[in-house]
């Protein structure tokens, strides 16, 4: 078995110089509500809108513009839930109704409609009430994964909201989520380890880390922490980006396979440094910023700039089945109008929070800019795999230099209940959003947005959907 060996010798990150990373998850109360957003980030988002400043309204408009975001949203949940086979694959079903959740959430605690709350609640409720199994090919791991973190965020956002079934939506995480996501890392369907490309790792990491957060659980936590940094499978971080050059970007191992499924993975660590990051745990600057010169490989690939490729084998099949290898020479070809969001919190996180140069991810966070979330990318799973929002949710003012320098530090909280000095007067739930009565914002679509003035420039909306393919898999099969 080919093991994908990293180099870092001489790579160099400009900028502001970040300290230490933890070495564990951080000791004492978890932070919540504390996966992708924090109460900060929250209040943020509720009084820029009610402002009227920008680029937060434009990135609103994407929000209430979405066919999710309403609360007349219903909920439709399944017992059990089939993707890549199965009878009837029906995990279209899950993923439409997770996004409703998570917009209908995130647009209350923007708003103040408490509308919007009791919808995700009831969304959360209704499959909590009735899963209990996900099943079908090997892309049942790419479900636990992709859904456990997005599921476990929406449930987030309304913790402590009003007849929220905190307690049995734990369970139902624990119970049909975390097994396979944890099983997927510990023996990758019976597989040569390097047969599942990164992303498949990156989803089950995703899914254990927010699992563990949502439900107080250290262990879990430190599990997923501790995958990303000595993993022996290729969504480890040394392993999803191999190579360190000298110029400071570093390749990131699926830009020999395709663009879409680099973006994929690029969105997938930034999901899951974020998260970390919520908790007091510092993935981001991990091993001299490795995912940030991934992350500037890929969006200066993307953008279709020239990029070194060192290239690589790895071993497929599992077993006594079968065997075989791959080997990519070159970087795939691109399109610049691949859209994806999730530019948008990484870029933010290291020119904003830390201080530091980042001019490709400056860029291609402004082209795609203001970004949508599921729904907007198109109508196949590809278009949901990321939360997304994240110019509306993630724009935030450059630190300080101190505040640069400094270490994630995590504000414990209890049930979630934010804190005074929100736009508005809070409504009695016992989670309260951050936000005031917002009026009517101008819907726009996916295709038909105006130009608009943001932080970085004058930044357009770039068209682009993304379809992945959807295949039945086997044991055998390569990975997605």
């Amino acid at each position: 078995m080919l093991k994908i060996a990293g180099a870092a010798a001489g790579a160099t990150v400009t900028g502001t110089a970040l300290a230490a990373a933890p070495a564990s998850a951080a000791d004492g109360a978890f932070a919540h509500p504390g996966m992708l957003h924090t109460r900060a980030d929250l209040h943020r988002m509720a009084t820029q809108v009610k402002a009227g400043a920008e680029p937060y309204t434009a990135g609103c408009a994407r929000l209430t513009a979405n066919r999710h975001a309403q609360s007349t949203w219903r909920a439709n949940p399944q017992a059990t839930v089939y993707r890549g086979s199965g009878t009837p694959e029906n995990y279209a079903t899950l993923y439409n109704d997770i996004h409703a959740a998570y917009q209908n959430a995130l647009r209350w605690h923007v708003t103040g409609d408490t509308a919007h709350a009791d919808t995700a609640r009831d969304i959360l409720n209704a499959w909590s009430a009735r899963l209990t199994r996900l099943d079908g090919s090997a892309d049942r791991f790419l479900a636990s994964g992709l859904y456990g973190y997005q599921f476990a965020n929406a449930a987030e956002l309304v913790r402590g909201h009003d007849g929220f079934e905190l307690a049995r939506f734990q369970k139902m995480m624990l119970d049909v989520f975390h097994p396979l996501s944890e099983d997927f890392l510990a023996h990758h369907n019976g597989s040569y380890i390097t047969n599942y490309w990164a992303n498949w790792d990156l989803t089950n990491i995703a899914s254990v880390l927010a699992i563990g957060i949502l439900c107080d659980d250290r262990a879990k936590v430190d599990r997923a922490v501790e995958y990303f940094k000595h993993g022996a499978g290729m969504g480890s971080v040394k392993n999803a980006i191999p190579v360190v050059y000298a110029d400071g970007l570093a390749e990131w191992v699926e830009a020999g396979r395709d663009q879409g499924h680099a973006l994929l993975g690029v969105g997938l660590m930034g999901t899951i440094c974020e998260m970390a990051w919520n908790q007091g745990i510092d993935l981001y600057g991990y091993d001299d910023s490795r995912f940030l010169k991934g992350a500037q490989y890929v969006a200066k690939w993307s953008l279709g700039g020239d990029v070194p490729y060192t290239s690589y084998t790895r071993k497929k099949g599992a077993p006594g089945i079968w065997s075989g290898s791959e080997t990519a020479s070159a970087a795939a070809a691109v399109d610049p109008a691949m859209a994806r969001p999730i530019w948008a919190m990484i870029a933010n996180h290291y020119t904003r929070r830390r201080g530091l140069d980042a001019p490709h991810l400056t860029k291609i966070a402004a082209r795609f800019a203001p970004e949508g979330g599921g729904g907007d990318y198109g109508p196949n799973s590809g278009g949901y795999d990321q939360l997304g929002f994240g110019t509306l949710a993630f724009t935030r003012p450059r630190a300080t230099a101190a505040e640069a320098t400094a270490s994630p530090t995590p504000t414990a909280g209890g049930s979630g209940t934010s804190p005074s000095g929100g736009a508005s007067a809070m409504p009695s739930s016992s989670a309260s959003p951050l936000g005031g009565k917002g009026g009517d914002l101008a819907a726009t679509g996916s295709s038909d947005l105006p130009a608009w003035t943001a932080a970085t420039g004058v930044a357009a909306l770039a068209g682009g959907f993304l379809l992945l393919r959807r295949r039945d898999r086997a044991r055998r099969d390569t990975g997605e």
